[in-house]
């Protein structure tokens, strides 16, 4: 398949003060911003896409609530040993105002994305989040400018930047995204499966674990060990970009 070899670009910009090295100072908000960031109300467009769960229930993979909790759990683990790993280092970045780490490792993001659909979805939602991050005046002006230099953007990038500077702590804004991720993908099989309401709480309730132990991993993988091989799931993700019939984008 073929891939868009776009890279980022980014502005030269000095590296020692636009975010400053320690974590911003507390201002008692930092966890309604986590909660700002993980709500499903983000306008992003995150409720768009089943990132191949869809094309699962399509091949016959995912038909109940037992398959689609396996086919979740087995997500969530690509998700932490991939992006998530990957999200750790950006927050690092932002935390040192590296702009020059901060591209490389947004490139990576991307190449990361090994579908046409998966690579749209993460820039399609980074610039979402971004502009969303400027009309708010989230963090400070020199840095968001860096996101604006950038395109194209990937999602975790932009959200680590949002969890930095809003002084959110590393291990708790991992969980976050993993959470959002997972609920996201119940709130799709509940629709794709189909599942009833509580079936699909059951699901997120019985992944608790799960999501925690996977953001600890995530927060500790080295770089160099972050993967998102899973030829399954890229398979059926180049599928579904013609399956006949589809709810989601991906």
């Amino acid at each position: 398949m073929t891939m868009d070899t776009t890279t980022t670009t980014a502005t030269a910009m000095t590296t020692t003060s636009l975010l400053a090295a320690p974590a911003p100072a507390s201002t008692g908000t930092e966890l309604i911003a986590l909660l700002h960031l993980a709500s499903p109300a983000l306008p992003i467009g995150a409720f768009s896409y089943s990132q191949g769960l869809e094309a699962a229930i399509d091949a016959g993979l995912v038909h109940d609530a037992a398959s689609a909790h396996g086919w979740i759990a087995a997500g969530l683990d690509v998700a932490a040993r991939g992006e998530a790993v990957l999200l750790a280092q950006q927050y690092r970045h932002w935390a040192s105002a590296d702009t020059i780490a901060l591209a490389d490792c947004n490139d990576e993001l991307l190449a990361m994305r090994e579908s046409f659909e998966f690579r749209q979805e993460t820039e399609q939602m980074g610039w979402s989040l971004a502009r969303l991050l400027d009309e708010l005046a989230w963090g400070p002006e020199s840095a968001r400018a860096i996101l604006r230099s950038m395109r194209p953007l990937s999602l975790p990038t932009v959200y680590a930047y949002a969890m930095q500077s809003a002084g959110v702590t590393l291990p708790e804004g991992l969980q976050a995204w993993l959470f959002a991720w997972t609920e996201n993908q119940v709130a799709a099989a509940l629709k794709a499966v189909p599942l009833g309401q509580v079936a699909g709480q059951r699901i997120l309730f019985g992944l608790r674990q799960d999501i925690a132990a996977a953001a600890a991993r995530a927060a500790v993988t080295p770089v160099e060990d972050a993967s998102t091989f899973a030829p399954m799931l890229g398979i059926l993700s180049a599928r579904h970009e013609s399956q006949y019939s589809r709810l989601f984008r991906s």
